[in-house]
């Protein structure tokens, strides 16, 4: 019987504790927003939608970080230890001096036990996965997140995303060889991807050195590029329902390598960003979900 090897267990094995990500805002953008590679962000994103209201890159990293801890502490009671969460837009899209005056910065946080940095493959060189390397040797806790979305380039063309799937799987394997823990991100039902298009993706996922994957279902959002896509060709999207989500999950967890942790396997978007040309799930909270797929699982 397949097993779902949680993230948080990862973490408890190796650390001998539950740690609680805090959400930072340091004011990033990415190469695809600024001109770099293109306006406007990938299609499907609008970043207010997937990240905490507390953290907002006009406070100071400090106060987003007490504000984080204090929120956490009533919604996980039993939290005691933390790690800043670098999470909106691409964290190291920076010279490397900055980003090491920001790391720096969270990590002088006494309760901070280390960063998770979310980024883009196209984002990252030996300059700055050397920089996380050294923060690692130096005893702290380092985890790099990749926004990877698909592993077929037509997709990642599609949806604006301005790097190749190549391009990502030279960035985890540089990350891998640094020693550094990583963790990929992919989203199930973009557009002109068949149901046997996505299952076929866990064996390429297998042939990568990642620690932890993140999946997600497509979900619109109001006023992305993706809605009028989805109004306009709404033929191209495959739209799971709750309950064929969690069959599909269970299989495709079920064709992963064991050694492989599940950061999550589904998102959560705040109601009022979700486009109402799409069927929600309704108000089904991340654990809700977390408990069926396990049952379903078994």
């Amino acid at each position: 019987m397949a097993e779902l090897n949680s993230f948080v267990d990862y973490f408890r094995k190796k650390y001998g504790a539950r740690l609680q990500k805090v959400v930072v805002d340091a004011g990033f953008t990415c190469p695809n927003r600024d001109g770099t590679k293109g306006v406007g962000g990938c299609s499907f994103c609008l970043n207010d939608a997937f990240h905490p209201n507390y953290c907002t890159p006009d406070k100071p990293l400090f106060q987003q970080i007490d504000e984080g801890i204090e929120f956490h502490t009533v919604r996980y009671r039993h939290a005691q230890r933390y790690i800043a969460y670098f999470q909106p837009y691409s964290n190291t899209y920076a010279p490397v001096e900055k980003l090491r005056e920001l790391y720096a910065t969270a990590l002088s946080h006494p309760l901070i036990e280390g960063i998770v940095v979310g980024t883009r493959p196209d984002c990252v060189d030996s300059e700055k996965l050397d920089l996380l390397q050294s923060i690692q040797d130096d005893g702290k806790i380092v985890i790099v997140e990749y926004g990877i979305e698909s592993c077929y380039n037509k997709t990642l063309e599609r949806i604006g995303r301005g790097h190749d799937f190549e391009c990502a799987v030279k960035a985890v394997e540089e990350t891998a060889r640094r020693g550094l823990t990583q963790c990929a991100h992919f989203i199930f039902g973009l557009p002109g991807e068949s149901l046997s298009m996505m299952r076929d993706e866990a064996q390429v996922i297998n042939s990568l050195p990642v620690t932890a994957v993140k999946f997600h279902q497509l979900q619109i959002i109001r006023g992305t590029r993706m809605e009028k896509e989805f109004a306009e060709h709404r033929e191209d999207f495959h739209e799971f329902t709750l309950e064929e989500y969690l069959d599909f999950m269970a299989d495709f967890i079920g064709r992963l390598r064991p050694d492989i942790y599940i950061d999550r396997f589904a998102g959560e978007v705040p109601p009022r960003f979700l486009s109402p040309l799409q069927k929600s799930w309704g108000l089904v909270r991340y654990q809700e979900l977390l408990a069926m797929l396990r049952k379903r699982m078994k």
